[in-house]
């Protein structure tokens, strides 16, 4: 017995000691074989032969040229508690008194804005600071402002800020009027739900939308890039990140995006932007009247080949329009040479318009066409009596 157990352990040593000496110099012949995949790969591989680490198809640099422009807008505003409804009951203040002042609590809200100027312009949507009596401005890199409201334009939904404390402010390029396309790429950046600045990515589905009911003026971008409250005042940019839009509204069922976006074209937003910052103001021109679209029925009533105009349904006593000779039931089919298309486009050539400027209207009333030279009027801001 004893042999048999001097022998185990000379073997049991002389393994290891083997062991030891291929771990030394062979190491290969203790790894195992690879397995061999059933599945033949092909590898992506870069321009130059090398796998395509550092190639691929990305918007980072059109985001973090825009991103840091585009702030957090926070306002509160100071409203009224509901009354409890004992107050009003003439027993129960006859034995507690009358109410002494009516309580009140903030209201916060947010959104999103752009900057646009080194020197602290701010680019917003009106529903978005609306009736605020305070307003914050949070940057990208964490610094807050308190801005000031410098003039809004509730009929395009915009509104001008101005930051007067900050220094070394980031801005935005704008890109040019006319540069964007239907199926051109798109990010929406903004402050959806408060969760803080946020991209998203989409095509531009379609150019000049209107007759939505969000303003007076609509001439919109719409986009499929998710947006969601509190991406109000953010800004749609193109794929070299330059400013194409202001975002300012969806359509949902639901209250969250459903790919219907809608954004204000930079082109109007400049527009509105230099006339607030000139003025505090945005003027239009005026002509006073009740205008609606010309549908094939109205032509054929007023024996027109063509539905090509806009229908005259109402005209302001005083009004430019009064003044210049423009009558209910006429049909407007030109303007300054022009022709017209839809009612749309005659509230646009109007509204871009000087006020004291003279303008030629093309006129259809009861089968004669004339022209009628109208002095425009400066379109009243609204909520006041004209």
């Amino acid at each position: 017995m004893r042999q048999l157990w001097l022998i185990f352990c000379q073997a049991v040593t002389v393994a290891v000691a083997a062991l030891f000496v291929i771990s030394t110099l062979k190491p290969d012949w203790l790894r195992p074989a690879p397995a061999t995949s059933i599945v033949t790969i092909r590898e992506a591989q870069g321009e130059a032969g090398s796998p395509a680490t550092a190639v691929r198809e990305s918007y980072a640099d059109a985001a973090a040229r825009s991103m840091p422009a585009v702030v957090h807008v926070f306002t509160s505003k100071e409203v009224a508690s509901p009354r409890h409804p004992l107050w009003d009951d003439p027993l129960f203040r006859h034995f507690f008194g009358e109410p002494q002042g009516a309580p009140s609590q903030r209201s916060s809200g947010l959104g999103s804005g752009v900057i646009v100027s080194p020197d602290g312009f701010v680019l917003t949507n009106n529903h978005v600071i609306e009736a605020a009596d305070e307003i914050e401005i949070l940057l990208n890199d964490g610094r807050r402002f308190p801005a000031r409201l410098v003039g809004r334009d509730p009929e395009t939904d915009l509104a001008v800020l101005k930051i007067d404390q900050a220094t070394d402010l980031p801005t935005i390029a704008f890109a040019a009027g006319d540069a964007l396309h239907v199926g051109d790429v798109v990010l929406a950046i903004g402050n959806p739900f408060g969760v803080g600045q946020t991209v998203t990515m989409g095509i531009v589905s379609a150019l000049g939308r209107t007759q939505l009911g969000i303003s007076t003026f609509e001439n919109y971008i719409q986009t499929d890039a998710a947006i969601n409250p509190g991406n109000s005042g953010g800004a749609l940019v193109d794929s070299r990140g330059n400013l194409v839009g202001i975002n300012t509204a969806i359509y949902s069922r639901s209250g969250g995006s459903l790919g219907i976006g809608f954004a204000i074209p930079v082109s109007l937003a400049r527009n509105v932007l230099e006339q607030i910052v000139a003025s505090g103001e945005v003027t239009r021109g005026w002509l006073g009247v009740e205008i609606q679209e010309l549908t094939p029925e109205l032509a054929e009533s007023f024996g027109l080949p063509l539905a090509s105009g806009a229908l005259i349904s109402g005209v302001l006593r005083g009004s430019p329009a009064e003044r210049g000779g423009i009558r209910p039931g006429d049909i407007i089919t030109r303007v300054d040479g022009t022709p017209v298309r839809s009612a749309k486009e005659v509230l646009a050539t109007v509204a871009e318009s000087a006020p004291g400027g003279r303008s030629v209207f093309g006129v259809q009333r009861n089968g004669r066409e004339f022209d009628l030279t109208v002095e425009i009027g400066r379109r009243p801001v609204p909520g006041t009596p004209r």
